[in-house]
């Protein structure tokens, strides 16, 4: 996972506002050496407002064994490889106190097998959480959204909570003022 002038991504390569919670890459490379055996895949994205997603602009695909299958060659599966390096563009800042840092999505989910630490899925789920749940919210929808995935299945799993509420949840975040700019174009229209 790395910037386009060839550094590893860290969250201090996520300069671009997102929402109100996020801050991402503008762009990435990614490359791939396990998907298919002798093939490595190399994919360069770049962050589309207007789509409010990652879009990859570039996909080389190359034998790097005598041993590959020509016909894997041909065909790439890129969005296995957005969906892994995506959380490495994405960071968050979860505490709001002076000197705070951000992390990357990636190092929440290395450290923790999640992205929203379990106390914090527990604090946004109780009656009368507004602001917190929708920043929660934001941040599951956003990781999800940039990398085309469904966002209300992430939203379920991290808060473990039932899919529908997870969609209800999308709409009143999005009627509050929250989810500006990001969109997903994947699972069933969110409306709001």
């Amino acid at each position: 996972m790395n910037t386009l002038a060839g550094n590893a991504m860290t969250s201090n390569d996520a300069t671009q506002p997102v929402g109100t919670a996020l801050r991402i890459a503008p762009a990435f490379v990614a490359t791939a050496t396990g998907q298919f055996p002798g093939i490595e895949t190399t994919i360069e994205a770049h962050y589309n407002p207007a789509r409010g997603r990652y879009i990859p602009t570039t996909i080389v695909n190359r034998a790097i064994s005598d041993d590959f299958d020509e016909d894997r060659l041909k065909r790439t599966a890129t969005q296995a490889i957005l969906q892994a390096a995506i959380p490495h563009c994405v960071s968050v800042l979860l505490d709001d106190t002076p000197g705070a840092e951000w992390t990357t999505i990636a190092d929440l989910t290395a450290t923790e097998g999640r992205i929203i630490p379990p106390w914090l899925a527990e604090a946004v789920v109780k009656r009368g959480v507004k602001d917190e749940r929708w920043e929660v919210i934001e941040i599951l929808y956003s990781s999800a959204a940039l990398a085309d995935s469904p966002p209300a299945q992430l939203i379920a799993l991290e808060l473990d909570i039932p899919e529908r509420t997870a969609v209800d949840w999308i709409k009143k975040a999005r009627a509050a003022g929250w989810l500006t700019g990001i969109t997903s174009n994947i699972g069933r229209p969110v409306s709001g």
